[in-house]
This record gives structure tokens, sequence and C-alpha cells, in this order.
């Protein structure tokens, strides 16, 4: 980016969730408009009245292209769509919202692509909705790696200083066992390394979880801990990077918060999400490591039984952008 402050691209989310409230309620924080350029991609009369209904002292204002972004505090700029329309109703999932919502991370993956925004924050998307539009896709990570065309990549958790990034994500549990492989295991723990060094931590240990209860037990309670995760953990050390493990799932995070580790590895889903949101569950951010570009997202969802009624919190989504505005800058100083 040539310009002094890197534009960050904001995407609206599914139209009928909470994702307009929580992206109107977060810049109403001047904090926010420091040393970036927030650009929003959604619809213009939807978030016009949804600002003026829940009272808040933002003007939303029309912009034709990111690259032109004002960055001044309490004026949103926003690239309309004008896809669903101030009246449209919210709280309930339909095709026609999650195809609004594909426009918008579409859109904004193409321009972060091209370099005319540093970074992509996305509120949240239903995938019920992107599916009933056609989408062959179960969420944003897995959309925004086959638009970028890149397929080492992984979905991180952060909450302040404990983190965790996960070998398997959006699979039944059944078919974890099967696609955690020594190949896959040595990627994720490479990625993590990847994460500390883009955060500053760069040589920070690494924790690794195992897939079973205890860490296999020496092979009592499983075997894919000594078929799959050790050989992949030697493989990481070979390569320079400090980790440990196999760790139990059920100590890995307490010595995390206490600050043995910078990062946690876990192997599927629930493994890293509990923990995360027991101690973050409204602050929480979902960042895709291992794009060409920054992608962070508010670790919840569309909360559609809420939406538009005043009552969704936006510190998730605030630290997202706090988080993809850190990372953004760091890119962009000079080597």
């Amino acid at each position: 980016m040539e310009k002094e402050k890197p534009v960050i691209a904001v995407t609206m989310g599914d139209p009928c969730g909470i994702g307009p409230e929580v992206v109107l309620k977060a810049f109403c924080d001047d904090g926010l408009w420091q040393g970036a350029m927030p650009v929003v991609y959604g619809d213009l009369a939807r978030l016009r009245a949804l600002a003026e209904a829940l009272v808040l002292p933002l003007e939303i204002v029309p912009v034709d292209d990111a690259s032109r972004a004002a960055g001044v505090f309490a004026r949103l700029e926003v690239i309309d769509f004008d896809n669903v329309g101030a009246d449209f109703p919210f709280g309930k999932v339909c095709a026609k919202a999650g195809r609004a919502a594909l426009d918008y991370i579409e859109a904004a993956a193409k321009d972060a692509l091209a370099g005319r925004v540093a970074a992509l924050v996305t509120a949240p998307i239903s995938k019920e909705a992107i599916r009933a539009a056609g989408s062959p896709f179960a969420g944003h990570t897995d959309m925004l790696a086959a638009t970028a065309g890149t397929h080492r990549y992984a979905m991180t958790l952060v909450a302040g200083e404990l983190r965790a990034m996960f070998v398997t994500a959006h699979i039944p549990l059944s078919k974890v066992p099967e696609a955690v492989t020594k190949r896959r295991v040595c990627e994720t723990i490479e990625l993590a390394a990847e994460a500390l060094a883009l955060l500053g931590e760069e040589g920070k240990r690494i924790a690794v979880c195992g897939l079973n209860p205890h860490a296999g037990e020496a092979g009592i309670l499983g075997s894919e801990e000594e078929e799959k995760i050790v050989p992949a953990i030697e493989a990481a050390r070979e390569k320079g990077i400090d980790c440990e493990g196999p760790v139990p799932a059920d100590t890995a995070f307490y010595r995390a918060r206490r600050g043995e580790f910078g990062i946690v590895v876990a192997m599927y889903h629930d493994q890293g999400h509990a923990p995360l949101k027991l101690v973050a569950f409204e602050t929480g951010v979902n960042w895709t490591v291992g794009l060409p570009f920054v992608r962070t997202s508010p670790d919840h969802g569309t909360a559609f039984d809420i939406a538009s009624t005043g009552k969704a919190h936006a510190e998730s989504f605030r630290n997202a952008y706090i988080l993809a505005r850190r990372l953004a800058v760091g890119k962009s100083r000079p080597e």
C-alpha cells in the first residue's frame, strides 16, 4: 500500500444476522480509526437504516473504490452492493442473504489479492444460507483459500496471549483420525511458527496436542500419536522449530495460559474451540494463517435470534479489526 495508513476491507456478513450491528457499533470507537482506514463491503441502505434505528453517531457514505478511502472518524465509507435493502427482514436464514454475503466476500478478497486493501475483516456469515445460495464451501476459511489458490493454511483462534491453531476444522469428528496425517500436522506446526513470527514472538515454544485421551497413553488409548504426530513433531524440530508434544489437550491449554507456549496446535475443532471460548467467548478472534493477505474475523456466529435488537456485543469484531490492523501495519514495514 502506498498510502500512509493501510486500507482495511470489512465485509458486512450475513445481512440478516448481527454482522451489520457489530460493524456499526465497533466503528463508534474512535480508537479503531487510528492507524488504518476502514471500508465496508455491504448494503448502504441497510447500514444507514440500522444506524438510525440504534441511534449510533455514524455517517454512512458511499465510496466507489476502496483505494479512495479517506478514513475520517465517524464517517463510515461503504462500497454499496445494493443487494438486500433496508426493509429486508432480520433474523432469518435465506438464500438471498447468503448470496449477498458471498458477494461482499468475493469482492473484498479480490481487492486484497490485487493489493487495493491491506487486510480483510469478515463479519459472520451463515453456512446454511451460503449453501442455499449455491456455495460449495463450509465457510469463510475454505472460500478465501480457494479464491487465493492456496492449499497451505490453517484456522487460528486468538484470545489475547492464548492461541490455538487447527490441524482439522469443519469436518465430522468421525473423519478426524484419517485427516490427521504426518504431513498435515507438520504443516500446521510450521504455520504456527509463522504465526508467532508475524506476531513478533518468533521462537516461542509450540505445544502440539495429542489426538486421543492422555495423548494415547503410550499406544494404550490410540496409535495416532506414535504413528503420525510424533514423526511430524520430529520433522518440525529438524527444521528448527521449538515444539513439544504430543501434549494431552487437558493440560496443553492450562500450560499455555501460564505462558509456557506461544500457541497450541489442536487436532480438531472442539479440542481448541472449547478452551478458547471458555476464556474469551465474546472477545476471541478467528485468524486465517497462510493466505497471501491478512484475514481476521470475530469468533462468533450470526446470532439471528438477536439481530437488529441492539443486544449484540462488538468486542470480538473490534479485536478482530485491531489484530488485522496490527498485522497489516507490520507487513507494510520495510524489511
